[in-house]
């Protein structure tokens, strides 16, 4: 018959008492009492809870001796300690030899391989599993699941999530954060929507990763609907979600609404900080992402690699030379962090912009590593900005030979040579593109209306009310023009003549955005959202100004730099982006 402490053993390392578990193991041994292979599974959970792994192997030892080894339970005790404990080979050994296993045994191996990191061994023994003739249960998938999204094979995930009967919140999760973090962000959205209809109940870690979602997609409307679920199951106040929510907000544009979470969160960590400094500095608030950063510090708080991100970010577009150069330096003298390549951007950015490129190419001859390809992009933005030919062709050499098949340095190279008029450079950069088969990229923008979302290209007829919105915009054309608009055909970077020059620039993407917001939504006072994938050009910029004047409609344009609040004729970024 078992002891009184036999019984209790397992009772201990069951309700998570692990330390007084092998206490009482211990006791036992004393007495002279013998372990039952129950008691021997309960001892190993516990230490498998503490990842005691000097202790296990001491267990395991005593298995041996006590010819315990070939018991299903206790080998999967052992296969579990091994497997958390980072020993995935020694479970592996384990495994192979066990001449019976049932779908616990397959789980512990399929699961302890994904918290090794080793995703492809977790999905070949998943194989090997199925191959076995066992039905997988909800364990197996929610393991296989994480594998599939680890290794980065979402379409196969998806494959194993649709097969899956009855799904727990364990597996939903799973599959819309693995959508989330790999670009899915549209399926993550359309996951979510399922999940609830299946009265699935998310949690906070769902929630934050679908609002990061929204962030990215910089879609207002959906980031609101998930805001308002998220206040109905109450984890609004969840930290992960009130600082997604902060930063959502602020990436679509809205600072007035993520302050407003952010000033009454009860507790807030370095990443609530970051997304306000950051949504701040995004959106042309720039002194008071500055003046945020040291109510930071007041609060005793530490900031990090993307704190000065934010900030310095903030010094390019204020302008502020010798506030950046403080900041920058600080954040080694003070903050002992190792200033990144993002960080040196930002102040190649600042230097140029200044009118101190010799500064900023002196910046990057002091940096301890080779300089990538987000330091000449930023070095070849400012010289076609400023017009600097000799830094701006360095800049694309490099970027060249860094990666030879990336359009952007020939595009924007080729765009300095036609804004000086120097056809021929063109033509031998487009000449070179063809030679290397270097495709360029498309420009285009995109409005929600109605939760739905109409994507443009320049000079776009394939949009089912392209006549409409054509008219539309010459009309507006028209009237802006009688207001003292003109557009600027200099920025058309091509030979053509006048009237070509005309009709390629009135018609870019953003513009055909624009005309089509005013359709639909033609009186109000609500802002019009427009997100466009590169940098907006100086042409649509006065354009958006002037609208905003005219109509007395504000325009929100989100380009690849940054927002632009256009309100009355003026524009958040005061002309520097």
């Amino acid at each position: 018959m078992p002891c009184f402490l036999c019984m209790r053993n397992p009772g201990f390392a069951g309700n998570g008492r692990a330390g007084p578990a092998l206490g009482v193991f211990l006791r036992m041994q004393k007495e002279g009492l013998k372990p039952t292979e129950y008691t021997h599974v309960s001892v190993l959970n516990a230490c498998t809870q503490l990842l005691d792994l000097r202790r296990g192997k001491q267990i395991h030892g005593r298995i041996i001796i006590c010819n315990l080894g070939g018991n299903v339970f206790v080998c999967n005790a052992l296969t579990d300690l091994y497997a958390r404990c980072g020993e995935i080979d020694q479970a592996r050994r384990l495994f192979d030899r066990m001449v019976i296993r049932n779908v616990v045994t397959w789980n512990l191996m399929i699961s302890g391989y994904l918290k090794n990191r080793q995703p492809e061994k977790c999905i070949d023994l998943f194989h090997e599993m199925q191959v076995s003739n066992l039905k997988p249960d909800q364990v197996t998938a929610s393991s296989v699941l994480g594998a599939y999204i680890q290794a980065g094979y979402i379409d196969e995930a998806r494959k194993v999530f649709g097969e899956i009967r009855e799904k727990d919140e364990v597996c939903w999760t799973i599959m819309i954060v693995g959508c989330a973090q790999n670009g899915k962000e549209e399926d993550a959205l359309l996951l979510f929507s399922e999940m609830l209809l299946e009265n699935a109940r998310p949690d906070g870690y769902t929630i934050s990763s679908v609002v990061s979602s929204c962030a990215k997609l910089a879609s207002l409307y959906h980031g609101q609907v998930v805001h308002g679920k998220a206040f109905l199951m109450g984890v609004n106040d969840d930290l992960l979600v009130s600082s997604a929510l902060v930063d959502m907000y602020c990436k679509c544009g809205v600072t007035r609404d993520a302050w407003t979470i952010f000033s009454t969160m009860q507790t807030r960590n370095v990443v609530s900080w970051n997304s306000m400094i950051g949504g701040y500095a995004l959106n042309g608030q720039d002194l008071e992402a500055l003046s945020l950063y040291e109510n930071m510090l007041e609060e005793n708080l530490k900031p990090d690699s993307v704190t000065f991100v934010g900030v310095l970010s903030a010094c390019v577009h204020a302008g502020l030379v010798e506030e950046g150069k403080e900041y920058f330096c600080s954040m080694s003298d003070q903050h002992g962090l190792e200033p990144t390549p993002d960080h040196y951007a930002c102040m190649v950015n600042l230097f140029g912009r200044s009118g101190h490129m010799d500064k900023a190419v002196d910046l990057i001859s002091s940096m301890s590593q080779e300089p990538n390809s987000l330091i000449w992009t930023t070095v070849l933005s400012v010289c076609v900005m400023k017009g600097d030919i000799k830094h701006g062709e360095m800049a694309a050499r490099c970027l060249i030979e860094l990666n030879p098949f990336n359009a952007v340095p020939y595009i924007m190279l080729s765009n300095m040579y036609a804004a000086r008029g120097r056809w021929k450079d063109v033509a031998s950069i487009r000449s070179l593109m063809k030679s290397k088969h270097v495709k360029k990229f498309s420009a285009y923008s995109w409005i929600e209306i109605d939760n739905e979302v109409h994507k443009f290209v320049a000079d776009d007829r394939t949009h089912p009310d392209a006549k409409i919105i054509h008219v539309q915009l010459n009309r507006l054309i028209r009237k802006l023009q009688e207001a003292g608009f003109s557009p600027n055909t200099n920025l058309v970077l091509h030979d053509f003549g006048e009237d070509e020059k005309l009709e390629s620039i009135n018609y870019h993407s953003e513009k055909l955005a624009l005309a089509y917001g005013l359709i639909k939504k033609p009186h109000g006072v609500t802002p019009i959202r427009i997100i466009k994938n590169i940098r907006t050009c100086a042409d649509c910029h006065i354009f958006m100004k002037f609208v905003s004047n005219i109509t007395r409609r504000p325009v929100i344009l989100r380009d690849s730099n940054r927002f632009h609040h256009f309100v009355e004729g003026k524009c958040s970024c005061k002309d520097y982006w």
